[in-house]
């Protein structure tokens, strides 16, 4: 489903595949920002490609959910944020933004955006992970509502490893 929601500083909007060279440079490329993710690195330019060529054909599915994360002062695209899947009829998001950007509350203002618009389409609850040791995330579900459920190892296919990863809900409130 293509969605354009924003906020006071941020537009969420849908992926296109002109944002191939902000997103590679911008974070893709960076070891530091995906460390904790399920995807690795990209080594090149075609795997953001690729990517996003990905992303924009699911689109199609109603229940998929993905936006790039653009400052509206200046246009310029700094993270992605999106619905990843359901557990159990839960949405789960998913998020990550360039490095330049971290501490800036642009990842908390966009992951309160996306829970009001889940929680307007009707679901009571949302679900966020974040690795353990990845101190920032943490703090972002926290900010945005996120209750601490439980702390449990995930498998990371891509790198072949396990990652203790802790799990929060944020619930709507009546």
């Amino acid at each position: 489903m293509k969605i354009t929601l924003t906020t006071d500083r941020l537009i969420l909007r849908p992926w296109s595949i002109d944002d191939a060279s902000d997103m590679f440079y911008g974070w893709a490329s960076d070891p530091e920002v995906t460390k904790y993710l399920t995807w690795k690195t990209h080594e090149n330019i075609e795997t953001t490609k690729m990517v996003l060529s990905n992303w924009i054909k699911e689109y199609e599915k109603p229940e998929r959910i993905n936006c790039a994360i653009v400052l509206k002062e200046n246009n310029r695209l700094i993270g992605g944020i999106d619905v990843v899947g359901y557990l159990e009829g839960t949405p789960v998001i998913g998020y990550n933004i360039a490095k330049n950007c971290w501490g800036n509350g642009y990842m908390t203002e966009a992951c309160k955006c996306l829970v009001n618009y889940l929680f307007s389409l009707g679901h009571k609850k949302v679900r966020i992970d974040a690795a353990v040791d990845n101190i920032a995330s943490n703090r972002v579900i926290q900010k945005c509502g996120g209750t601490f459920q439980r702390q449990e190892l995930h498998d990371r296919p891509l790198y072949g490893d396990k990652m203790l990863i802790n799990s929060y809900l944020i619930e709507k409130k009546d």
